[in-house]
């Protein structure tokens, strides 16, 4: 009779973990929430982590700024719960790297960030877009000829926080549909994007993200995680981080791919957890994010 009730009341738990993780369980702090679906910036929907400051730009050059766009998009129905969706760490990580690149460069940047499906007709005004989770990545076949046409004629995609070779595979894949011809490169710590407004010194696996949690406990001597800063996906220890990039026949990057990394947790989290912010979020996150949004708009 007692395996009976269990075995009844696992599916009512499973539900209830799902359900949790949905509404921001695990302790991750974001939920799905119905405007995400028809918000056009960051503005408008309700921050979940700490207050994002605001700001201000001169009357009449609103447009002449740099702007974070995050893409809009579909999840593969191939992908399993741990490989994220569209709006993983929004609107928080979108809000605050804007500040703080308008803080610590001379670029003038929108203080509500824009929010963009590849359909857009917008889309084209913005000449760097963001994708977070893209281990889950399902590209329309409306939207392949969109994005192709968009990386070949100036704009920039920046992938972020996916681990592992299950998820570099099926973002790989799907980047293939849009630039067949093209191949990643792994980009070295001596290239000029890693030097132009922090002098990055530090082999690229010091500049590692992982999510909040992992973070805090690798940075307790008495935490079995002590100084691991990398995740675990679909059985793999996510150790190595890298950093590829897709050029055009000018040498113009048009993809960049921070891989086994989660910048947006150090952007998003910045203000939960002092050891977190000056270990991730300080060191790493904001000065890679800020070189290489610097170096691709002036390059």
């Amino acid at each position: 009779m007692r395996t009976l009730r269990l075995l009844l009341l696992f599916p009512l738990l499973a539900g209830v973990l799902f359900a949790q993780r949905w509404r921001g369980g695990w302790g991750g702090g974001e939920r799905w929430l119905p405007e995400y679906e028809t918000c056009r910036t960051a503005r408008e929907v309700p921050w979940h982590s700490t207050a994002p400051p605001n700001w201000t730009n001169t009357a009449g050059f609103e447009k002449d700024v740099f702007t974070f766009a995050r893409i809009r998009r579909e999840r593969s129905p191939y992908s399993t719960w741990s490989m994220g969706e569209w709006w993983t760490d929004f609107p928080d990580s979108d809000l605050n790297l804007s500040f703080r690149l308008q803080q610590m460069t001379s670029l003038k940047v929108d203080p509500d960030g824009r929010v963009l499906n590849l359909t857009d007709p917008d889309l084209f005004n913005y000449p760097w877009i963001y994708m977070v989770e893209p281990g889950s990545l399902m590209l329309r076949d409306e939207e392949v000829p969109i994005l192709r046409k968009y990386l070949l004629n100036g704009g920039v995609l920046m992938a972020d926080d996916f681990w592992g070779e299950r998820q570099w595979a099926n973002f790989h894949r799907e980047i293939k549909r849009v630039l067949p011809e093209r191949e990643f490169v792994e980009l070295g710590m001596t290239n000029q994007l890693f030097h132009c407004v922090f002098d990055i010194k530090v082999p690229k696996s010091k500049l590692q993200t992982p999510n909040i949690v992992q973070g805090i406990r690798s940075l307790d001597p008495n935490s079995g995680y002590y100084g691991v800063t990398w995740e675990y996906h679909d059985g793999e220890e996510c150790r190595e981080m890298h950093i590829r990039a897709i050029f055009d026949d000018k040498g113009r990057i048009m993809v960049i791919a921070t891989h086994n990394c989660d910048n947006g947790d150090g952007w998003e989290r910045e203000g939960e957890d002092d050891g977190f912010f000056h270990e991730f979020s300080e060191k790493r996150a904001y000065p890679l994010g800020i070189n290489i949004i610097f170096y691709l708009m002036t390059h």
